[in-house]
């Protein structure tokens, strides 16, 4: 994935997921140090939409606790064996769509 693509996907799910979710004035959206979440135009976007970004220290991925949701959607997806790019693709939406709004909201 590069920064493009990266721009995209916030572009699309940022605000509709934050909504879904319920979230309440003055959430703090957090992503870390990758590259893509770094780049001139990812900074710019979140600054013209008045999104507040989490400042995240440099080398800490180990501080995001989404990574534990990330491989439990690993796993669910590999135990379903996709064959091809556009299996995956379906199957890791129909995976993410099945995670409870409450993990997410009460991640920690």
């Amino acid at each position: 994935m590069n920064g493009a693509m990266y721009l995209e996907i916030l572009s699309d799910n940022l605000l509709p997921s934050a909504r879904a979710l319920k979230m309440k004035r003055g959430w703090v959206f957090q992503h870390d140090n990758d590259p893509k979440h770094t780049a001139r135009a990812t900074k710019e976007w979140l600054r013209k939409k008045h999104f507040k970004v989490l400042e995240w220290p440099s080398q800490s991925p180990d501080l995001n606790p989404i990574e534990n949701l990330w491989r439990e959607l690993k796993v669910c997806v590999a135990q379903r064996q996709p064959q091809n790019i556009t299996a995956l693709e379906e199957i890791c939406m129909e995976e993410w769509a099945k995670i409870p709004a409450t993990s997410i909201s009460t991640m920690n």
